[in-house]
């Protein structure tokens, strides 16, 4: 496993990070979380993300449980705030009373003190940001948190949490975007922001939502029980599922085949071809899958390739910068 500095701060984190999100609490009970939990130890990974609203808060239970009696010392624990986790008009956002409140609902389900690392899930329209960094700033002096981070943030919305942040003498060094070969929305903008303010990305679905593993294939049904299988067998509809995309993504099996990575490994190792990059993240519903995907850690692939595939997808990859994620939390 290969470990990286997240942002400017000086905690090293595992470059392949273990997500919860639609596994845990939702897709499989707690014994297979568990031993796929022990799997991500056995292979390097230290780094587990979760988040409050995952699962109905039911996630970070489960993460909790699979981790009891390792060493908290050896692992880094992120977890978010900002989507709802109850029916009331305060169960959502990021008021200091949200904050304050689902920090230590967050401790409780992880069974632990303290995370390394509390994330604003989204920008909040309707919470002055003064309001927000001050009470993510009392929960870092409160020893519950090491480090702030955000997640899906415009590059205005980042430069403003991190001037105030540093005015307040708490470090952001975070965001996590979706950024994968056919996501290349934050290249424009916020990378560049964030080198220059010591933010590093924490990267969700860099398998473009299974779409990289080259499991769906131009012009047949889904595999069962996959993300995008319908009930009669068919894709469902989404901007990946295109019959270009599908057969373009295809002609990567013989490139991952050359430096001998699974065509879901290729796209784990491109992902932390960026040097802003300080992890990706990956799930999993069974161990295998995770060894598969440990294989991209420490990977370098030679600038010839990074540009055949630059070649072979820029004519599909998204990379408009006015896509970040947040701007569909917008009122």
């Amino acid at each position: 496993m290969e470990y990286r500095k997240l942002g400017s701060s000086g905690m090293y984190i595992s470059a392949l990070a273990y997500g919860n999100w639609v596994t845990h609490g939702e897709q499989i009970d707690q014994e297979a979380a568990s031993a796929c939990v022990r799997k991500a130890l056995d292979l390097g990974i230290s780094t587990f993300d979760t988040a409050d609203a995952y699962a109905g808060t039911r996630a970070e239970s489960a993460l909790g449980e699979a981790l009891r009696g390792t060493r908290r010392e050896s692992l880094e624990i992120f977890t978010k705030v900002y989507f709802p986790t109850g029916e009331g008009k305060n169960d959502r956002g990021l008021s200091r009373k949200h904050i304050l409140e689902s920090i230590n609902g967050s401790l409780t389900r992880l069974g632990t003190d303290y995370v390394d690392l509390y994330q604003a899930h989204r920008y909040d329209y309707e919470t002055p940001l003064e309001e927000t960094m001050q009470a993510f700033a009392d929960v870092v002096r409160a020893g519950k948190a090491h480090y702030i981070g955000v997640s899906e943030w415009t590059v205005e919305e980042i430069r403003a949490g991190a001037a105030l942040a540093k005015d307040l003498g708490i470090q952001l060094i975070s965001n996590q975007p979706q950024y994968s070969m056919l996501w290349r929305v934050i290249e424009e903008e916020v990378v560049p922001a964030s080198v220059e303010l010591g933010i590093g990305q924490i990267c969700w679905s860099p398998l473009a939502q299974g779409i990289l593993t080259g499991k769906y294939l131009p012009g047949q049904a889904a595999p069962a029980q996959s993300r995008f299988a319908s009930e009669d067998g068919s894709l469902k509809e989404n901007r990946y599922l295109s019959e270009d995309i599908l057969q373009r993504v295809q002609q990567l099996r013989p490139l991952a085949e050359e430096v001998g990575l699974s065509m879901a490994g290729l796209a784990v190792a491109w992902v932390l071809q960026n040097s802003n990059v300080s992890a990706a993240i990956v799930g999993a519903s069974r161990p295998e899958q995770l060894e598969d995907n440990a294989k991209a850690a420490g990977v370098r692939l030679d600038d010839s390739l990074m540009a055949r595939i630059d070649e072979l997808l820029d004519p599909v990859a998204e990379r408009d910068p006015q896509k970040v994620e947040s701007f569909k939390e917008r009122p």
